[in-house]
Order: structure tokens, then sequence, then C-alpha cells
């Protein structure tokens, strides 16, 4: 009984193992046909990758710093503009 109480446990110790790995191929297989669908989804919605937003991303923010850099020289040269102005005007 020993003997035959030993087999039964071996090959229930196999088939659980045997199950396990049936599992784990299952799961990778889904995986991989889940992964391949959500990349050909992405390619439909003609989603930009992660570069093309890095790149876009510092050209505005290098266009925001410009833009800043442009607005205090303006203010600076119409300052300069009023005070010819009012320059001019007193010496008349």
């Amino acid at each position: 009984m020993t003997q035959t109480t030993g087999r039964i446990f071996d090959d229930i110790a196999r088939l659980v193992t045997d199950a396990a790995g049936m599992a784990e191929g299952a799961r990778r297989e889904v995986e991989a046909v889940v992964r391949a669908q959500m990349e050909r989804m992405l390619r439909s919605m003609d989603v930009v990758s992660r570069e093309e937003f890095d790149a876009v991303r510092d050209m505005a923010a290098a266009a925001r710093d410009e833009n800043e850099r442009l607005a205090a020289r303006i203010a600076e040269l119409e300052a300069r503009l009023a005070r010819d102005e009012q320059d001019a005007a007193e010496r008349e």
C-alpha cells in the first residue's frame, strides 16, 4: 500500500507540474496576443511616440523662453521710446 500511495502522490505531483507549465504557456500566449492587439490599436489611432512628444515639448519650451525674452525686449524698447518722446516734448 505504501508503494501505491507513493505512486499516486508522484502522479498527482506530475499532473500539478504539467498543469502549472500549461498555465504558464497559456499566460505567455495570451500576453503576446494582447500585446500585439494593443500595438495594432495604437498604430491605427495615430498616437505619437514618446520621442516625438518629448521633441515637441522641448520645442514649445524653447519657443516660450524666446517669447518671454522678446516680450521683455519690447517692453524695454517701448520704455526707451516713451522716454525719448517725453525728452523731445520737454525740449520744445
